[in-house]
């Protein structure tokens, strides 16, 4: 995506060479900026959420490229108008919806979003290793000329001729051929989501989620008060995306090891003590299936394993390459 969208700002490259993007945001998406910064002889800066929209107006951002809702803290940006603010200086706006699609209302039109992608595997439920999804706005689709022209993406990928022709519309974004046997799971994990329409469609998952978020929350302050946890994540649900986000000073990775053990799967996410950036503990909540038994049982295990001092075990303790 961002390769597509530096071919449609190139003709003004002279003037725009700076990509904005949230200090925080997804390492993956820094470093395919890194990279597109190098190709086109631009610069990568990183600033925090409250900088961003001011930044724009400099008149030199080609690109903004944010992830709709933060990985690390659950902060969910309002995508409509910070695409308005990069619109209205002269750049184009990258989202990332791997933590949106399928747990938030996302409406790219409205939004008037210029690029979007994300991933399968999360709130889409297409498991590990699920393809990923890209979306281009109509005005751009035909302006872009894939950058890894595999033959997928031809207007006539079966006549097998020697040079590339772009297909139409979105087809061109494509590229190799297409994992089956994922895509295959993908599409039933896609089919649970639209299943839920009769019900409310992503109206009703929204609901759901902010409330099992804020009950989780409040959990988390009455029954484990007293340990070191600070809440990350919003507490405002217009803010917040479909995950609790807790920060401790000691023990972050040891105590979601705990947690795994006892069949409460979280995930860690590393701090910076230089940048004071806090370890983070991460509860994702997919609330198609998430029950509210299920948050409960959550924070009573958090508790248990934070009064007995459980997490200080050598066991979970040692690190292993995936947190």
């Amino acid at each position: 995506m961002l390769s597509a969208a530096a071919q449609i700002v190139r003709g003004d490259a002279s003037a725009r060479g700076v990509i904005v993007s949230e200090r925080s945001n997804f390492p993956t998406d820094l470093y395919i900026a890194e990279s597109v910064c190098r190709q086109h002889g631009w610069r990568l800066e990183l600033l925090d959420h409250d900088a961003l929209a001011a930044r724009l107006g400099r008149g030199d951002v080609a690109l903004l490229m944010l992830t709709h809702v933060n990985y690390r803290s659950g902060r969910m940006h309002d995508m409509a108008a910070l695409t308005r603010a990069a619109h209205d200086a002269g750049a184009l706006a990258v989202w990332d919806l791997a933590h949106s699609a399928g747990a938030v209302a996302v409406d790219l039109h409205a939004a008037q979003a210029d690029f979007a992608i994300g991933c399968g595997y999360k709130y889409l439920n297409g498991g590990p290793g699920a393809p990923a999804f890209v979306w281009a706005h109509p005005r751009h689709a035909e302006r872009f000329w894939q950058p890894l022209s595999g033959w997928m993406g031809h207007a006539a990928p079966f006549a097998f001729v020697p040079d590339y022709r772009p297909a139409p519309g979105i087809a061109r974004y494509l590229c190799g051929t297409p994992p089956v046997l994922s895509l295959a799971a993908l599409e039933c994990g896609i089919d649970s989501v639209l299943a839920a329409a009769p019900l409310g469609g992503m109206a009703a998952l929204r609901a759901k989620s902010i409330s099992l978020t804020e009950r989780f929350i409040d959990l988390v302050d009455a029954r484990c008060a007293g340990h070191g946890l600070e809440l990350v994540t919003p507490r405002a649900a217009a803010e917040r995306g479909s995950q609790v986000c807790l920060a401790r000073a000691e023990g972050g990775y040891a105590i979601v090891q705990a947690l795994i053990a006892r069949g409460v799967v979280g995930d860690y996410r590393e701090g910076d003590t230089a940048q004071a950036v806090p370890d983070i503990l991460r509860f994702g909540v997919t609330p198609l299936y998430t029950r509210f038994v299920d948050v409960w049982d959550a924070v009573e295990q958090l508790r248990l394993v934070l009064d007995g001092g459980e997490w200080r075990e050598a066991r979970f303790n040692q690190r292993a390459a995936v947190t």
